[in-house]
């Protein structure tokens, strides 16, 4: 059995759990550590189950409660290197250092250095030093240097939770390193790698982050897709999106509601932009060309709130589906973003 629940998805933070009957993996972490434990437990999934945490790429909406759930989970995360590089620099702005000099500094810290199967393990044994201390002092401090996008410049109330409840750990153990983590694994695009009996095929997709991807799991013969923070569908995604079981694809914006709206035009641009997000349109034009029909369950996932209605982003699909009528049998479902969605087991 394969089960995919998506605990949240939008703008304000985004989270799935993949599962099989002995692997439970949670694709990004994009709320706090204590809303993801909620909606788990809400969706009968048992946070002490989880395996791994893995990760798209950097931006708030995806890793704000990363460290802490791996931490109180005890649970290593997967990442490439330049993402890792990338939320260690988000995570320590007041730092002027390079990513050799905090690996060097966790090293002499006590943090013994692993050659894993993906890359490199960070052991976490002794506490850092007191120069790591507390390099987080504000609420607002990692808030104001989150690079999502599709946000407005005031953070919401989710995001000062989980930057709080980081805050939180840290001064309940004030030696804590806000960018520990109980062991890191590194992947490279293209390169597949296992979590348990997971199979993990991680693809390169077109986004404004360092080194941003979309993923396919494969377990018991199902094979399950997820493709959002996208700006458009190149040819390697769209072979990656062939034979799958689950297609889990971004419908982030309509196009006049976003044009029309209250974003500036620099921010607008970066949203359609080919490394922005796909809107509804672009997302129905793939369902009607692009797609090869395959998938038991569409999941339209990463609605924005300011820029899109779920009626939009629902009628452009069906649609789409509805001008192949062998697609009929397909079901289209719509993730949301405060609460999950129901399970979908195969």
């Amino acid at each position: 059995m394969v089960r995919m629940t998506v605990l949240a998805s939008g703008s304000r933070g985004n989270s799935t759990i993949v599962s099989s009957a002995t692997t439970r993996i949670l694709v990004d972490a994009g709320l706090s550590c204590r809303e993801l434990m909620k909606r788990m437990r809400a969706a009968g999934e048992e946070p002490e189950a989880l395996d791994a945490i893995l990760i798209t790429h950097e931006h708030q909406d995806h890793v704000q409660g990363m460290a802490v759930t791996a931490r109180k989970l005890g649970i290593p995360v997967y990442l490439t290197e330049p993402t890792h590089r990338a939320w260690v620099r988000w995570m320590t702005p007041q730092k002027r250092i390079t990513y050799a000099e905090w690996i060097e500094q966790r090293q002499a810290a006590g943090h013994r250095p692993q050659a894993t199967g993906q890359g490199t393990e960070l052991v976490a044994q002794t506490s850092g030093g007191s120069d790591q201390r507390s390099v987080i002092r504000d609420p607002m401090v990692a808030v104001a240097a989150r690079c999502s996008a599709d946000v407005t410049a005031e953070p919401d109330a989710e995001e000062k939770a989980a930057v709080e409840e980081a805050i939180a750990e840290t001064a309940a153990s004030p030696e804590r390193d806000p960018t520990s983590l109980p062991s890191v694994e590194y992947f490279r695009s293209g390169n597949g790698f296992r979590i348990g009996d997971i199979a993990v095929t991680p693809f390169t997709i077109p986004h404004d982050a360092v080194d941003p991807v979309g993923f396919v799991f494969e377990a018991d013969g199902v094979r399950i897709a997820i493709a959002t923070d996208l700006g458009y569908l190149p040819s390697n995604v769209i072979v990656q999106l062939r034979g799958c079981d689950v297609l889990m694809l971004e419908s982030n914006h309509d196009v006049d509601m976003l044009r029309d709206g209250p974003y500036p035009w620099s921010v607008k641009q970066r949203v359609m932009s080919r490394v922005g997000h796909l809107s509804n349109d672009a997302a129905a034009e793939f369902l009607a060309k692009g797609y090869d029909g395959g998938a038991a369950y569409v999941v339209l996932a990463h609605l924005s709130e300011n820029n899109n209605l779920p009626e939009l982003a629902r009628i452009a699909a069906e649609r789409a589906l509805r001008d192949r009528m062998s697609l009929l049998a397909n079901h289209l479902m719509l993730a949301e973003q405060d609460q999950p969605m129901e399970a979908i087991v195969l």
